[in-house]
């Protein structure tokens, strides 16, 4: 049986305890350290930890692993409050209260969604477009809210515009991190893809961290390039080869428009004059060996040579072979 390495990059803090393979998925049981002390949500009381384990093991949706789902699998713990009796689960640092995906899956969505819409990334992951618009919604309030650290060294950026509705014109504007292409985060998020939300989304950045920028990432639209222009202005330009593509697409596509089937009528088909059958490569038709008459069409046929000429005399090899 062959074995196989896979190496998981575990949130901070989780600690990997066993995997399953069910299926075309994979599953990763994982456990983290539970606080020694809780307060109760409900009566506000602060005790030491009262944990208690439930017995159905929780999944959450995590990256893939070569094209296929992963799922963290843990047991859920939680606090049973000695006041009131309420039980308060302890929320794992890698995923957000009442959600079945982790905190990293929420951003493959958010950028599986650059150039493309809901319904088409709900389809490619498989979960419904539901889910997406509910993690789009928690990842933008999250983006705007976020404050990026000052001392965050950033030399990279991309901005896009993403289409939460197909067919709809709701988009936004979103500032992503690419100075690690392994790592990508979401900086900031605006509303709308006019120069006015690349621009709010650059200003989340310090002066001194626009300074340093050597690259943006941009479409070929205007906007975006004349807010990094004015905002960035030691960063070079790095057009999407995305709608680099789909620019040269659409002139070829245009093109091919042009030979239309009204032009294609006009075609007449006619047979060729003053051709030999022989200067066009066709041979005559052909029953069998060439003989009477048919070796005279064209003269396109040779005679064969009689089999007995097509034999050499030993001795007429040369010598020096």
């Amino acid at each position: 049986m062959a074995t196989v390495t896979i190496d998981v990059d575990l949130p901070p803090g989780v600690t990997l305890t066993a995997y399953h393979r069910h299926g075309d998925g994979h599953g990763f049981e994982v456990s983290w350290p539970l606080p020694d002390r809780c307060r109760c949500d409900r009566c506000q009381r602060e005790e030491d930890s009262s944990i208690e384990y439930r017995d159905t093991p929780q999944v959450v949706r995590d990256l893939d692993v070569w094209g296929q789902p992963s799922f963290f699998v843990y047991q859920p713990a939680f606090h049973r409050c000695p006041g009131c009796n309420y039980r308060q689960f302890f929320i794992p640092p890698f995923r957000r209260k009442d959600v079945s995906y982790t905190y990293r899956f929420e951003q493959h969505v958010l950028r599986s969604l650059i150039g493309s819409n809901e319904e088409e990334v709900a389809r490619r992951l498989a979960i419904s477009a539901e889910t997406v618009g509910l993690i789009v919604k928690n990842q933008l309030a999250d983006a705007k809210a976020k404050q990026v650290d000052p001392g965050r060294v950033i030399s990279d950026v991309g901005i896009d515009e993403l289409s939460l509705k197909k067919r709809h014109k709701l988009y936004v504007t979103i500032l992503t991190d690419l100075t690690d292409p392994d790592r990508l985060e979401v900086l900031a998020v605006a509303d709308g893809r006019d120069e006015a939300a690349a621009q709010k989304c650059l200003e989340k950045l310090s002066a001194e961290q626009r300074q340093r920028v050597q690259a943006y990432r941009a479409d070929m639209g205007p906007p975006f390039h004349a807010a990094c222009r004015k905002l960035l202005p030691n960063a070079k330009a790095v057009v999407d080869r995305f709608h680099v593509a789909k620019k040269f697409n659409e002139a070829i596509d245009g093109q091919r428009k042009k030979n239309h089937a009204g032009l294609q009528e006009e075609a007449v088909e006619s047979r060729a004059e003053g051709v030999p059958v022989a200067d066009v490569g066709v041979p005559p038709p052909s029953a069998g060996p060439v003989g009477g008459r048919e070796g005279e069409v064209g003269g396109a046929v040779r005679h064969a040579a009689p089999a007995a000429a097509a034999v050499r005399v030993p001795g007429a090899l040369p010598g020096d072979l």
